[in-house]
């Protein structure tokens, strides 16, 4: 689900997501900007097949405008419609920029009334925020807010840096070692296999982003 049209097929997808229902070791997850209006039998489907919607919401209107294209009403009237029908709120993913942190209680208390896990990811490169920063940020929000603490999964959602070993990125024929590095080198082609992944092993600090450790960015 994204910006202007659905390029997916949805009855194909929809088919896929029941027949997950079947391996409950599976667990089903999407990210939206809201601004698709989805039928209320879809955001049923949704519900009823436990698929976990999560909304991109930076925050108050003015900050999440400000980097979104004015989409605040819009995103927000569709996540109005999807508690309408679901009965509860969605989950949030929202980015944390130099504006997050000036404004941290405004965008901490954004998100208090909906009562929902919030995954604060951190915004990387020339207009981005240290990790000391986003760290100090994500202590401050989890005293008030049920935000997500990432594993090995990616420094920019609280855990650590899984390039490497599980977060593998498939695009455009390639695989990478994560979302964040499709502008590196590919691991090799979308058609390796399994067993040539767990071969790979990059050493490196894990505290830090991947391409942090090789100096391709910095905050």
């Amino acid at each position: 689900m994204g910006n202007g049209e659905c390029f997916l097929d949805w009855q194909a997808l929809k088919s896929y997501i029941a027949y997950l229902e079947d391996a409950p070791g599976i667990r089903i997850y999407t990210i939206t900007n809201g601004t698709v209006r989805l039928p209320e039998e879809d955001l049923a489907f949704l519900e009823e097949h436990r698929v976990n919607v999560g909304f991109s919401i930076d925050g108050y209107k003015e900050l999440h405008d400000k980097y979104r294209c004015n989409s605040f009403d819009r995103a927000m009237e569709n996540v109005e419609r999807y508690r309408q029908t679901t009965g509860h709120y969605p989950t949030f993913n929202a980015t944390v920029g130099r504006e997050s942190l000036r404004n941290a209680e405004e965008v901490i208390s954004f998100f208090q009334p909906f009562g929902t896990k919030v995954t604060f990811s951190r915004m990387i490169g020339k207009y981005g925020i240290s990790l000391g920063e986003y760290r100090d940020f994500m202590d401050r929000a989890g005293k008030e807010l049920p935000v997500r603490r990432g594993g090995l999964d990616c420094t920019m959602y609280g855990g650590l840096c899984g390039a490497g070993t599980n977060n593998y990125f498939f695009a455009n024929g390639k695989t990478y070692y994560c979302g964040n590095c499709i502008d590196l080198p590919p691991v090799g082609d979308s058609g390796i296999s399994l067993e040539e992944l767990e071969k790979i092993s990059l050493t490196f600090d894990r505290s830090c982003c991947y391409k942090e450790f090789l100096g391709c960015y910095t905050a």
